[in-house]
């Protein structure tokens, strides 16, 4: 059944947040700034000396005097006008916000449970009073969320840009909690395969009172309303392993065992087992068991250039030909999974099939896909084109041939950050993989407007769903999809991921690369392991479980990895 017709509250609550600031800005108006944008309306308290009129005005955006409200943003950066009839004395106002055409459209916005009021992402509030003679006794903001610990996850280091970039990341778990469901963001408020996967690993990363189940309740909706893009379909057998791996219950697994086997879509497959969405092989009978309306159509990354105005996309000029190198690296990460899904529900032998097609089709991306005069990745067969993607998701899925790893860093590094925010958290993940963990840690501290410090710069408190304005215009500013450091600092910076289903047993590899100091905890479903790091002098770890610690990432003589039993432990460098 779907969300939108089960009456219940997602386990969502309201907070009522006081301003940080409020202030006069002339008879009868009044300026609000509540620190952080979250989703939600405003309560006011006024006193009127007879009937009037408030006009209520809620924003994510200044204006570029950094001194009022934008009242005219770009693409769908929020900004809404209500007004308020006003009784005369003193009596508390709730502003109701009408609902949105776009982001309520059925059956796939995922829709505001009935137990609550519709709400916009706001930072900023401005009242003005008129026909009357006002005063505004109190402005709290009601904010729509999940329940979030702010204190279960803390990261810091020397480099402030990075804080910063964390706490940004951080936010944006909490604020687009919204609805219970991971949703792209405002403008939809669809929930999309890729958006929810990242959204998964972050919210694990900063907060684990809510995030197990919020992740799950998603990828349940998701299994019944999927959407177009090929790779999207892809996303959800990795979201169920992650699931697993956090938790360690195989719930999931077995209810939905069929279905998530669907989703490795080998009936796309041609005889070398690669798959294609273009070949006739997409019939509409696959899409009914995919529960998808519309054709398949493959994504690489997004926008296109069709998005922006005389842009370029975020494709670094992919060629879109039938076998395509980035769903074929998907397919070949789908069917390890599925393999390890086999094996943790007892099922040896389908396992071995699906660790062998996994090979095979492995096999086949490298010799059909693979460059070897360059030593990167073609974007597909027949094309000689070699778009930094074709390259970052085979690395991120362990596809690079082993005499390939310094034409990868090579090429990984001149690119750059020539892909979108999704993309970002798998070329996060490969430069890790690859021992680039000084490239990860300057793209995530990128001062140019390619990076997460421009977001901030822009004026969000909430991650982007594009770099900037002008590569995508009509982004919003309320996307969790842009917030892959939130995870990729605790699982790969600070090292710290589970070895064991439940987090049973941890990995922590840290890879600070120039980073001379950090301080980290670190939210598992066993408790926090805390973590604490000063380059050359001392590692401490302080763990509720077992845990396998590699210093490869930090120490010149690391030895080999060694097992920790729970507790704290103090490692010279």
């Amino acid at each position: 059944m779907s969300v939108n017709n089960v009456d219940q509250t997602r386990g969502l609550v309201v907070s009522t947040e006081e301003p940080i600031s409020l202030r006069t800005r002339g008879k009868n108006r009044w300026f609000v700034d509540y620190g952080k944008a979250m989703f939600g309306t405003i309560a006011v308290t006024i006193r009127a000396s007879r009937t009037g009129t408030a006009e209520v005005c809620l924003s994510e955006k200044l204006a570029d005097s950094g001194r009022r409200i934008d009242r005219q943003p770009p693409g769908h950066i929020r900004t809404r006008v209500m007004t308020l009839p006003l009784r005369r004395g003193r009596h508390t106002y709730q502003v109701e916000i009408p609902p949105d055409k776009r982001n309520t459209e059925q059956p796939y916005a995922v829709l505001v449970p009935d137990a609550f009021f519709e709400v916009l992402p706001f930072r900023y509030a401005e009242i003005k009073v008129s026909d009357c003679d006002a005063d505004l006794l109190s402005a709290n903001r009601l904010s729509l969320h999940a329940p979030f610990d702010n204190d279960a996850s803390h990261f810091s280091c020397n480099d402030s840009r990075l804080n910063d970039v964390w706490e940004l990341c951080k936010h944006s778990m909490k604020a687009t909690s919204f609805l219970g469901i991971y949703v792209d963001g405002d403008r939809e408020r669809i929930a999309y395969e890729a958006d929810a996967y990242i959204n998964q690993l972050s919210h694990y990363a900063v907060d684990s009172s809510y995030a197990y189940t919020m992740a799950r309740n998603t990828l349940e909706h998701l299994l019944e309303l999927s959407t177009w893009p090929t790779e999207w379909v892809l996303h959800l057998v990795p979201m169920a392993w992650a699931d697993y791996l956090y938790t360690g219950n195989k719930e999931l697994f077995i209810k939905y065992y069929n279905t998530l086997r669907d989703r490795l879509l080998l009936p796309l497959a041609r005889r070398d087992g690669l798959i294609s969405s273009t070949t006739g092989l997409a019939t509409k009978a696959l899409q009914r068991k995919l529960h998808i309306p519309h054709p398949l159509k493959d994504i690489v990354d997004w926008p296109p250039a069709s998005f922006t105005q005389g842009g370029a996309g975020e494709r670094d000029g992919y060629e879109m030909v039938d076998i395509n190198t980035v769903v074929n690296a998907f397919h070949y990460w789908n069917l390890e999974l599925f393999a390890s899904i086999n094996r943790t529900l007892g099922k040896k032998g389908v396992a071995t099939r699906y660790d062998k097609l996994a090979k095979r089709v492995g096999g086949a991306i490298r010799r059909k896909l693979f460059d070897p005069t360059r030593g990167i990745y073609r974007d597909g067969e027949g094309t000689d084109h070699t778009a930094l993607h074709a390259t970052l998701f085979p690395a991120a899925f362990g596809l690079l041939p082993r005499n390939a790893r310094d034409s990868a860093d090579r090429f990984i590094r001149d690119r750059g950050m020539a892909c979108s925010v999704y993309a970002a958290q798998y070329l996060l993940e490969a430069c890790y993989r690859l021992d680039m963990a000084d490239h990860a840690l300057d793209l995530m501290t990128a001062e140019h407007d390619r990076g997460w410090l421009n977001m901030i710069k822009s004026g969000s408190t909430v991650t982007l769903e594009a770099w900037d304005w002008r590569y995508k215009n009509n982004l919003d500013w309320n996307h969790a999809w842009g917030a892959a450091p939130g995870n990729i600092i605790p699982r790969f910076l600070v090292g710290v991921q589970p070895q064991q289903p439940g987090f049973t047993t941890a990995n922590i590899a840290p890879q600070p690369a120039g980073l001379e100091s950090f301080t980290a905890k670190v939210p598992t479903i066993q408790g926090s392991i805390e973590i604490s790091y000063a380059k050359a002098e001392t590692l401490t770890v302080n763990s509720p479980v077992p845990f396998t610690l590699n210093l490869a990432g930090i120490s010149t003589k690391p030895g080999r990895p060694r097992l920790c039993q729970p507790g704290s432990h103090t490692i010279p460098l």
